[in-house]
């Protein structure tokens, strides 16, 4: 079986040093959207190196996303086609705000792998930390086409009841046609993003917006919107992508006030509010 579940969960953790400056903030902040209207006093505390705060979302990119999901699929107990490889979700704890400039350790390790029957989990943990301790800790859930069926756990469901009632607070966000060509300078070169040929082998009419960008730019409407502006209210934040977004398209992001959290739900409106983001919430103080 490609996937050795006992072995792949006892595999050493791979670590590594990852840095980030300024300049890879201010550079992760313009590709999820940041700095429209250019002048906003708002949007410059996410692209002016003298007010610079930083988005929590940022820990997916920061080293360049390093140990990284494809270096976690070449861990001992894993192998996999790559084109059975699905980013199911993400979640993030921040055990700290994240600095504007850092050298940290990132620690990565397979945490679980379920068996969904058609298809296999991996849960990929990355831990990074700094001098002063732990600054966050980030899971990706990646499905691997047919590699389930073997009679194991199946884990958690990640499904939550829809939130009741009309929401706080509804927004658009507009997707730039470049904005996957510039995310992806934040790492995450995968051609699916960029190259219509290769997207159109991979099944899509064109290049499609990377996932986490989605879930970049859905934070950052959370935190302008709910929490005054204020990154360092941000404690966790889970989601499951729940369909493709293709550049230029509009992103209509639902809003749903609840104690200590916000739940979110986020469609593409030009396909008929197609959801995007499901089973998405933000915790914070």
């Amino acid at each position: 079986m490609p996937i050795d579940a006992a072995k792949a969960l006892a595999a050493e953790p791979r670590t590594g040093e990852i840095t980030w400056d300024r300049k890879d903030v201010q550079l992760y902040h313009l590709g999820i959207g940041a700095g429209v209207p250019a002048t906003d006093p708002d949007e410059l505390r996410y692209t002016l190196e003298s007010r610079l705060h930083v988005l929590p979302s940022f820990a997916t990119v920061a080293g360049a996303g390093s140990p990284g999901v494809i270096s976690s699929l070449s861990m001992p107990g894993i192998e996999v086609d790559l084109a059975r490889v699905l980013h199911g979700g993400q979640s993030l704890e921040v055990h700290r705000p994240i600095p504007a400039e850092g050298t940290a350790t990132a620690t990565g390790r397979i945490a679980a792998v379920y068996d969904k029957g058609k298809a296999a989990v991996l849960v990929m943990r990355t831990e990074v930390a700094d001098a002063d301790g732990p600054l966050w800790t980030n899971d990706a859930q990646i499905f691997v086409r047919g590699e389930g069926g073997w009679g194991g756990d199946r884990g958690p469901s990640a499904r939550l009841d829809p939130p009741g009632g009309a929401p706080d607070r509804t927004v658009e966000r507009h997707i730039r046609e470049d904005q996957a060509l510039l995310y992806r300078l934040s790492g995450d070169y995968n051609p699916l993003h960029a190259d219509p040929e290769f997207a159109k082998v991979a099944g899509f009419e064109r290049p499609i917006l990377h996932g986490l960008c989605t879930y970049g730019m859905t934070l950052k409407a959370v935190v302008d919107t709910l929490l005054g502006g204020d990154v360092t209210r941000v404690r966790s934040y889970t989601t499951r992508f729940a369909g493709v977004v293709y550049p230029g398209e509009t992103l209509r992001i639902r809003m749903w006030r609840q104690k200590a959290a916000v739940r979110v739900a986020v469609s593409a409106v030009e396909r008929g509010d197609v959801p995007v983001l499901a089973d998405t919430v933000v915790e914070h103080s």
